[in-house]
């Protein structure tokens, strides 16, 4: 198979004059290259016009010997809880005689397969270099989520660390990224459980004894599903979160409560000798340590002995 990454005329009309399987791969190619490609190809107007304006939901539509696969591939960002866009469009073109596909500059996995399938010397089926292709858009999800694993697994920990208004937002950005990651992935995985066959049945792929397009729909069952795990996690550090604030704040409230109760007494033992303050210095305090013994030590007593009793009690120190 050759693997061409500009439109050559000359080149693809040789190739599909000798009946070789070729793989065009194009970055950011303007309308008009779109449309040359189309006219070259003998590609659908329907096909070319979709191709021409991105932002296509995952499908599949066949026009007699080619078919348009519209696919969503993954692009890591670190932070992952920070990348407003995790998403790059690829557009698929399979025929019987090549496959082409279209896609923004983000998108680099693909450089990956080419050298492999460069270097590699064994004879392979159209089949096999089509499901090679879809097989890399599909699995670019999968250092997405191992990097969300690791950055919910801090999150976790930062919360109960000290919950404060910077973990809320990270934990609202993850939300927002996995449905992101969701409304492309479960098209997909639907697509290939429906469709899967027509890009088999595709005039010119030779048949295969393996069927590499269950592979595809198992790893896209694997990734839906890992979503679905990651966001209930994320939902469980929500109600962590929420739990934290609970506990900061009955911890708050606690603390005043035990302040107040303290100087319930002393309030009562001011207000009672303020009300009698006369007898008090006339028949009481006659003299200074009386003052300082039933005055100041009557009140020292009492919040010594509720600072004691709450103590005993358990309700001075921390929940630990």
């Amino acid at each position: 198979m050759r693997i061409l990454d500009t439109i050559d005329e000359a080149a693809i009309s040789q190739l599909r004059a000798q009946n070789e399987f070729f793989w065009l791969d194009l970055t950011d190619p303007g309308a008009d290259d779109v449309q040359h490609l189309g006219t070259l190809l003998g590609l659908h107007p329907l096909a070319i016009e979709d191709t021409t304006k991105f932002g296509q939901r995952a499908k599949l539509d066949t026009y007699g010997e080619t078919a348009l696969l519209v696919l969503q591939g993954g692009v890591e960002s670190v932070p992952e809880d920070e990348n407003d866009h995790p998403l790059e469009e690829v557009h698929c073109h399979l025929s019987g005689e090549f496959i082409v596909t279209v896609h923004g500059a983000r998108f680099t996995d693909l450089q990956h397969v080419k050298t492999l399938l460069e270097r590699s010397t064994a004879p392979k089926t159209e089949r096999y270099y089509v499901y090679k292709i879809i097989d890399v858009v599909v699995d670019s999800f999968f250092p997405i989520l191992s990097d969300l694993d690791e950055e919910i697994n801090e999150l976790e920990d930062a919360i109960i660390s000290g919950a404060g208004r910077r973990e809320l937002q990270e934990t609202f950005r993850l939300k927002r990224l996995l449905l992101k990651l969701r409304r492309a992935v479960v098209p997909m995985r639907d697509l290939f459980a429906r469709q899967a066959e027509e890009i088999t049945d595709l005039a010119g792929l030779e048949s295969d004894s393996h069927d590499y397009f269950r592979d595809i729909y198992d790893h896209l069952i694997r990734i839906s599903d890992e979503i679905d795990g990651y966001h209930d996690m994320v939902s469980g550090c929500t109600d962590l979160y929420v739990s934290m604030i609970a506990n900061r704040q009955g911890e708050t409230s606690k603390q005043l409560a035990i302040i107040a109760s303290i100087f319930l007494p002393l309030s009562f033992l001011t207000g009672f000798f303020g009300m009698n303050f006369d007898w008090s210095i006339a028949h009481v305090l006659t003299g200074p340590w009386s003052f300082f013994l039933l005055g100041i030590g009557s009140m020292a007593v009492s919040g010594g002995i509720m600072w004691w009793w709450f103590h005993h009690k358990g309700w001075t120190g921390n929940d630990e």
